[in-house]
Formats: C-alpha cells, structure tokens, sequence
C-alpha cells in the first residue's frame, strides 16, 4: 500500500521550498492553487483542483514520490464554488471528497509515498492541527490519525525546519528511530529518503 505523509505548516514556512533538491524526474508534483514554486527549478507540475483528474494522474504517474502542494484548497476552493448553496450536504461532500482521497493512496504501489503540504490552523487553547472546512472532519474523523507521519514546520534565526516530534500542542508524529533529532532542515528529498529506508522501499532516491 502506498505511504500518505503530511508535512504541515503555515503559510510562507517553507513548505513549499522544501521540494527544493529534487530532480525533474524524482517527484511528481500536484499543484492545486497553480502558483509558481518558491525557487528557481525545472519540475514539471500538473496543476489541478479536480479530485477525479488528481487521483487519476497520482494512480499513472511514474515517479515513486508525489507531492500534492497546497492541499487545503482541495477543500477551501470547493467550499468557495459551492458557497452559495445552503445545508449541510456540501459540508459532507467536502470531507468526504479529502478524506476519500487520503485512502486512495493506499491503494497505491507500496513504494509510492504522497505528501500532503497543507496549513495548520491554531484554537483558542493554543493547540495547532491540520486545518479544514467544516465540523464534519473534525469532529468525525481526526485527520492526523490517517497518517504515520506528520511533520509540521519551523522558523527561527532565519533558517527553516521540519519538527518530527510532538511539543504537547500540535499533531507532529513519526515514527520511532526514524529521525534522530527532534529538529531537521526543511528537506523533503532528505526525508523522502530517510522514510524509503526506515521501510526498506524502493524509488527514485532509494535504488537498492
């Protein structure tokens, strides 16, 4: 089954910049709002908001590593085409959509890892977790708790970080002995590899 992981954060804390030392070839990348990458690169992206156009192409792709930038949009922009329609129905229709999506990679080859970069939002507790459209994920499903993985980034003295374990306020997990520090640049092909090794899987940056 393939491998979901989310990498969380909020908006301008590199994210995005991590997808920085991938090759072209390495990672297949879902742009969901369509905005241009934070750096100079030649990566090939399939921009799109369609659930049906997106699982499609994760499903064909050929890379081993998928990237879908930007992922609360799925949400925020099908909340804003249907904002003029009254109930609750597009409320179920909207988690239900992302929450299908998330079991769809595990119908993935098993050496197939996608990230999900999406914001993270913060209650009135302090407490951060992945943000979302309505009560019905939240309340229904805990979003976190369909991913092995969850990273959540970091920014102070000017450098940017990827967190690996929980501070008691957030949803950050991984596994045990995966990463050795609680603290590690904001390097997706890095972690991409770390991960492939950790479960002995096979892709572009792990050929053995």
């Amino acid at each position: 089954m393939g491998l979901p992981v989310l990498i969380l954060g909020e908006s301008g804390s590199g994210k995005s910049a991590s997808l920085r030392n991938f090759k072209r070839d390495e990672i297949g990348i879902i742009n969901v709002n369509g905005k241009p990458l934070p750096f100079k690169n030649d990566l090939k992206t399939f921009n799109s908001d369609n659930y049906g156009k997106i699982t499609t192409v994760i499903s064909k792709a050929e890379a081993k590593t998928i990237v879908i930038d930007d992922s609360q949009y799925l949400m925020a922009n099908e909340y804003m085409r249907t904002a003029k329609i009254q109930g609750f129905q597009k409320f179920t229709d909207i988690g239900l959509n992302f929450w299908q999506l998330i079991k769809n990679v595990s119908d993935l080859p098993d050496d197939k890892i996608v990230y999900f970069l999406h914001h993270v939002e913060t209650n009135d507790s302090g407490r951060q977790k992945i943000k979302t459209i309505g009560k019905m994920l939240d309340e229904k499903i805990t979003i976190e708790g369909m991913f092995t993985i969850v990273l959540k980034t970091s920014v102070h003295d000017g450098h940017y970080y990827f967190e690996t374990q929980n501070n008691g306020l957030d949803t950050v997990k991984t596994p045990m002995g995966m990463f050795e520090n609680d603290e590690i640049d904001n390097d997706l092909k890095m972690v991409d590899e770390t991960i492939r090794k950790y479960y002995n899987l096979k892709g572009e940056n792990n050929n053995d």
